[in-house]
This record gives C-alpha cells, sequence and structure tokens, in this order.
C-alpha cells in the first residue's frame, strides 16, 4: 500500500474551498496590529494572540532592528554549543526576575518548550497528570516523556483527585495546566490544584502562554493572579503572543532549570532563538515593566467587548480574559458566521473538532490593548448584523 494514499484520500480542506468555507490560511499584507489589510481588504483583526499590541510598538521594533545590526540574522547553533548570545542571558534573567523565580531557560518556540520541559521532567517510573483542555504541546509533551500520562476533566478537581490517588508513594507526579486556557478564556482553578498537589506530594506546573502579560500583577500571569507564586513550581509561557516575539521559556528552581538545559533533547538539539527576536522579546518584557497600565487597559476593553456582546443576545463563554468565545453550536454554523464576519470586516478564528465537543463549536475572539472603543463599537455593529441573519 502506498504511504500516500491517506494524502490522495483526504478531501475535507477541498470540500470546504469549494464551499466558499475554508477558513485557514487568510493571507496578511500588513503588520499584526488592530486593523490589518487581509486578502485586499481592511479587516478589524479580532483574532490575534498580540494581547498587549506590541508588535507595532516603536521602541519594541528598534531593538529588534539594532540586535539584527548587532548580531547578524541567527545564532546558528544550539545554546549547548555556539548558539549562546549575551543577549540570551539577559533575557532569562530579567524573565526570571519578573516571574519571582530563581532562574530561566528558554526555547526556540513555545511549543517546544513544553515538548521540552515535561519530557526531561517526566521521567520512567513517573506520572504527569493533565487536564482534559490542555494544549497541544503538552499533551506531546508527555508522549515524549516516558512516564504514564492521567488526564482528568476539564476544572474537574474531584476527577484531579481521584487520579493523584492512582499514583504511587514511590513515583514522581507532575501535574500539568493551562493557567489562561486557551479555547474557553477560563482560568484554571490553581489554587485547588496547588492544594491536592501539596496533599499527594505532586508538584505543579502552569503553562501561562495565555496568561503573561494578560493576568496578574502587572502581568505576571496565573501564579501572580491568585498570589500563589512560591507554589507553582514550574511555569513556562511564550513570545509570540504577549512578548511581540518567538520563542518560549521555564521559570523554575535554579536547579531545576539547570537539569532541563542538560537532560532537554528538544532544548540540546535545537538552533537557538535569534537574536533579534530574543531583542524584541526583551523589549516587551521592559515595555510591560514600565508601563503596567497596558494589563489594566487591556481588561478594560476586553470587558467593554464582552459587555457590549451580551447586550446583543450573542452567546458568549463567561471568562475574566482577553479571550472570548462566541458559541456558534454546530461545525457548519461556526463555518458560515466565519466566514460572513469576514466578508463584513472582522478576522475571527473558528473553533471545531476535536478542539471542541461537536455540538460546542465557537468563534474564538481575542482582543489587544491596542484596539479602542470606537473599533469595538463598529465590530459590535457587525457581530449584530452578522448573527441577526439566518443561518442558510
Amino acid at each position: 500500500m502506498d504511504i500516500f494514499n491517506k494524502c490522495y484520500n483526504y478531501t475535507l480542506a477541498n470540500d470546504l474551498r469549494a464551499k466558499g468555507l475554508y477558513p485557514y490560511f487568510h493571507a496578511l499584507e500588513t503588520r499584526q496590529d488592530a486593523e490589518v489589510v487581509m486578502e485586499g481588504r481592511r479587516r478589524i483583526m479580532l483574532g490575534s494572540n498580540n494581547y498587549l499590541g506590541l508588535t507595532t510598538c516603536p521602541e519594541v521594533q528598534r531593538a529588534g532592528l539594532e540586535a539584527l545590526e548587532q548580531y547578524g540574522t541567527g545564532c546558528s547553533g544550539s545554546r549547548f554549543l555556539n548558539g549562546t548570545l549575551k543577549l540570551h542571558l539577559e533575557l532569562e534573567a530579567e524573565l526570571a526576575s519578573f516571574l519571582h523565580k530563581e532562574a530561566c531557560c528558554t526555547f526556540s518556540t513555545g511549543f517546544q518548550s513544553n515538548l521540552g520541559i515535561i519530557s526531561a521532567i517526566v521521567g520512567h517510573g513517573d506520572y504527569v497528570i493533565c487536564d482534559k483542555e490542555n494544549h497541544a504541546s503538552i499533551y506531546d509533551g508527555c508522549k515524549l516523556s516516558y512516564g504514564r500520562m492521567l488526564t482528568y476533566g476539564h476544572a474537574n478537581m474531584e476527577e484531579l483527585e481521584i487520579q493523584l490517588k492512582k499514583v504511587p508513594e514511590s513515583a514522581g507526579c507532575l501535574i500539568v495546566t493551562d493557567g489562561v486556557f486557551s479555547m474557553g478564556g477560563d482560568i484554571a482553578k490553581l489554587p485547588e490544584i496547588v492544594a491536592l498537589a501539596k496533599k499527594y506530594g505532586a508538584r505543579v506546573m502552569v503553562d501561562d502562554a495565555h496568561g503573561l502579560g494578560v493576568i496578574g500583577e502587572g502581568g505576571r500571569g496565573t501564579a501572580s493572579h491568585f498570589g500563589l507564586e512560591d507554589d507553582v513550581d514550574l511555569i513556562m509561557g511564550t513570545f509570540s503572543k504577549s512578548l511581540a516575539s518567538l520563542g518560549g521559556f521555564l521559570v523554575a528552581k535554579a536547579e531545576v532549570v539547570d537539569y532541563v538545559r542538560h537532560n532537554s533533547r528538544p532544548f540540546i538539539f535545537s538552533a537557538s532563538i535569534p537574536p533579534a527576536s530574543a531583542a524584541i522579546a526583551l523589549a516587551s518584557l521592559r515595555y510591560i515593566e514600565a508601563h503596567p497600565e497596558i494589563v489594566e487597559r487591556l481588561s478594560h476593553l476586553s470587558a467593554y467587548m464582552r459587555r457590549g456582546l451580551k447586550a446583543r443576545g450573542i452567546p458568549i463563554i463567561e471568562a475574566e480574559t482577553p479571550i472570548i468565545p462566541i458559541y456558534t453550536y454546530t461545525a457548519e454554523a461556526t463555518l458560515l458566521r466565519a466566514r460572513q464576519l469576514y466578508d463584513a470586516g472582522i478576522y475571527v478564528n473558528p473553533v471545531l473538532p476535536p478542539a471542541t465537543p461537536p455540538e460546542l463549536c465557537l468563534l474564538r475572539t481575542s482582543y489587544m490593548a491596542s484596539l479602542n472603543e470606537a473599533l469595538l463599537d463598529e465590530a459590535l455593529d457587525i457581530f449584530g448584523k452578522v448573527f441577526a441573519q439566518p443561518l442558510a
């Protein structure tokens, strides 16, 4: 049998293209901003993870240009060998300080961070327990490890305790959860998770890809939001969202970070973050520290939009973050509404199975501090008109 048969028999994408409902790979012609030009037309961007809008911040852009001129385009090697720049060390030191941890290790992408952290920490005979709505990179990190993975229903603390009881006293155990869940926008029940971890002798890892720059004191994330920075053992985050760049990181105790540096295959065998990307992440971090009010502005705009959608009778998932999912229920309705919104001038992300249950599909909208009330009012008017149309 030809191994390519699965490719030749895959028709879903072409079927959707034929119906004019294919929602992916729309090409941007301008910067990642509150308003973009996408495929020749202006759209309001309500589908980006650029939460603080720093991709267009002049001082952040300048830092990237200066690093490009000073260090060149890339490092051409892993951090282990020739790929460590003084810039990487500065970024790691300032991230650790910002998040009130002893040390930091950076990875080339956020996805790679979870692969590298989990597979290094969870070994033979260990257990890793995951919320069922954790990001795909967490699941893949668990698969890459040699430990046993258990899962619990989303935010179901009773199920988490049931799974913890299955772990032998002689085994190590790591509980991994998203801090802010990327599809639902809800925040993990971190106080309960920490309490259960202490009760059963487990360690806690939080994926704060969507929490950094969004919640917590000055944008310090989920552990800070709950006052649990000393109780969360591992915090992972990304640079591709609030830090306007590309890459990821781990902060933890110095001994733990040093162990990961020397035992994580995705870290050891990957080229390091390019100079411009590292400089942009560092400049974004410094901007957040100097302007904590930007985090409050993001929260205000998100609440403004949430109120506006509810006032128009549009069914949303309640949360406290700039991720506001809109229920569209079926896959067909989701794709149709996404297309109608796109044609009317708004970009949003359709979320379909397996990322959701079949009858709970949704449109994921997300918001940036660089938006303003006038743009949100324009978007709300479009939402109102589109959702008033019958599905046909």
